[in-house]
């Protein structure tokens, strides 16, 4: 090495990469840590084989895991169903665009059907699904004559504009009739890290169709890519030929060649073993905790959201924190009601718990994703699918959802000011398929609650501003049923009653609630309080923010001035999207 001192050089050079194999790219930016090179001198001397000798050492054999962030896929995802879809998209590093059931009709999708145990299940599958998708329609014309009638045409508007625009609120409310069964399209955006866990999760999955999922993005991520610029480069080709063929063949090499994404990175992709372990055994110890226990109802003063906070001076915290975060995707209890469970344990076994979330971990994976949910500010959200799924794609926060159920009702859309559905003329044709929807999973699941009882009133105003009547299954307290030593005793076969997943989970409506934890920190309640309660949102995701909102201010009111809320009972012109 030379003793000669660099001269001084000023003007930062700055340019954009195009062309380059995602995995090449990866293995030239990596190089800038061992190499003196540019980045275009990198790439004149790179070749896939290259990177994938790199790779190979130093992600698989090293675990240099951050080279994959460098290496960037794009997907194409279509025809999955909606349940498929929210599986995918549950990564906090993802980015990516889903089919919009607002804004587009879905009465020519199509769906998914599963594999059932009997010809006689499918086929009453089949009938159910069928019938919501009639209903959709059924329920989508007639709230647009309601709405007609409700909001007259004003001078001046297009009749062609006043009917969309109508048509499209009504199709937001009849929307809520959509099983997660109907097919979907979705773009994404991945980095290869991202990419390999969410394949592994994928193929853990406990529904056929989405562990299919999960091998074909292996699949597509490994083999040739769909490449935009081939049709051009064809023509470019066959131009050359004319003159020269032996240029054209040169030519055809270089821009006619097989492009694969992300070959190296995830060829070795499995379920994970990690997730799947955790999951019995955790289920096995909420099942244990919980037992038939009723599911509490939400806060009167909030009956969607609910701000856990600790208890001031509460010794061993962030212990039972932890221990509720690894229990609360498992049941389908509040999460405050979970952790006031976990707090009445002795200290001896909470940590066993916690040391359930790590028993099986191997050397390269991470912890799981409730290790991240115990600090920060957290919202337990019950609110309908339809309305959680604009709420999932929020990434700057940590989300725990729970399964598919019945246990907590389903959503009538009847939005303020403007007519509802309850009291239409397809109030009765609405909750009538809600009722079958909900019988077939009751039917097939053979438990509709938490505690395995049969409800008897499933239908909830949306977000009424009252007490919600979400069902009580069972009467008594937190059962404390331990046995044995949670860290020895063998859990394989058992599954907790209100965790599991089934075929019926497909014919499951947009209306139906579901649960989840979401924790932030308060620069995102802030966000997300204000981007969803925008007039233009949609009501069910508007009333989630003002809750949330709500939520802050009480329990701290000198900060809710920063927020620029927007009170979703306001009037708004329906005419205006």
């Amino acid at each position: 090495m030379s003793d000669q001192l660099t001269p001084s050089q000023n003007g930062t050079d700055v340019y954009a990469i195009h062309g380059a194999d995602p995995e090449v790219l990866a293995y030239a930016m990596a190089k800038y840590s061992r190499s003196a090179l540019t980045l275009r001198e990198s790439l004149a001397e790179i070749s896939a084989q290259k990177a994938e000798q790199f790779l190979n050492t130093f992600y698989f054999a090293y675990g240099h895991r951050s080279i994959a962030d460098l290496a960037h896929v794009a997907f194409a995802v279509e025809r999955l169903s909606l349940l498929a879809a929210i599986a995918l998209v549950d990564e906090q590093r993802w980015d990516g665009q889903e089919r919009s059931t607002r804004y587009q009709n879905f009465r020519k999708s199509g769906y998914y059907t599963p594999a059932f145990d009997t010809p006689e299940q499918t086929a009453e599958y089949t009938a159910v699904v069928d019938d919501l998708f009639a209903g959709y329609v059924d329920v989508g014309e007639g709230m647009l004559t309601e709405l007609k009638q409700h909001t007259p045409q004003p001078e001046g508007m297009d009749e062609a504009a006043y009917t969309r625009t109508l048509r499209a609120r009504a199709y937001d409310m009849a929307r809520y009739l959509l099983p997660l069964a109907t097919n979907t399209s979705l773009g994404q955006i991945t980095n290869a890290r991202t990419l390999e866990q969410q394949v592994s999760r994928l193929l853990g999955s406990e529904y056929a169709e989405i562990r299919d999922l999960g091998e074909k993005l292996r699949e597509a991520a490994a083999g040739p890519a769909w490449n935009v610029t081939h049709a051009a480069g064809r023509e470019l080709v066959d131009a050359i030929d004319a003159l020269d063929p032996e240029l054209a063949r040169q030519a055809g090499q270089h821009i006619l060649r097989e492009v694969h994404t992300s070959p190296t990175l995830v060829k070795y992709t499995t379920p994970s073993d990690f997730e799947r372990e955790s999951k019995v055994v955790l289920r096995q110890a909420a099942l244990e905790l919980m037992g038939a226990v009723a599911i509490e109802p939400m806060p009167v003063d909030s009956p969607n959201v609910e701000l856990v906070l600790p208890a001031v001076g509460e010794t061993y915290s962030l212990e039972i924190d932890l221990a509720a975060s690894l229990l609360y995707p498992h049941t389908h209890y509040r999460f405050r009601q979970v952790r006031n469970a976990v707090a009445a344990l002795p200290v001896a076994r909470i940590a066993e718990i916690v040391a359930l979330g790590t028993e099986h971990r191997g050397r390269h994976d991470e912890l799981p994703r409730a290790f991240s949910a115990a600090n920060g500010l957290r919202f337990d959200i019950l609110m309908d699918i339809g309305g959680f799924r604009d709420m999932h794609r929020h990434r700057r926060c940590v989300q725990l959802l729970q399964g598919y159920t019945a246990a907590h009702g389903y959503d009538l859309p009847d939005f303020p000011g403007q007519p509802a559905v309850s009291s239409s003329a397809v109030g009765a044709r609405f909750t009538g398929l809600m009722e079958r929807a909900f019988a077939f999973h009751t039917k097939l699941t053979g438990n509709s609650a938490a505690a395995g009882a049969s409800a008897s009133h499933h239908h909830l105003h949306a977000h009424s501003s009252a007490a919600v009547p979400v069902p009580q299954f069972g009467e008594g307290g937190v059962a404390m049923k331990w046995g044995a030593s949670l860290a020895g005793s063998s859990a394989a076969g058992v599954s907790h009653p209100a965790a599991g997943s089934s075929p019926a989970d497909y014919a499951l409506p947009l209306a139906t609630r579901c649960r989840s934890l979401f924790t932030m920190d308060f620069s995102e309640a802030v966000y997300i309080s204000e981007l969803r309660s925008t007039p233009a949102g949609h009501w069910s995701y508007r009333n989630v923010a003002w809750q949330m909102y709500q939520s802050l201010a009480r329990a701290y009111p000198s900060l809710s001035q920063h927020v620029r809320i927007r009170d979703p009972h306001e009037p708004v012109d329906l005419l205006q999207r």
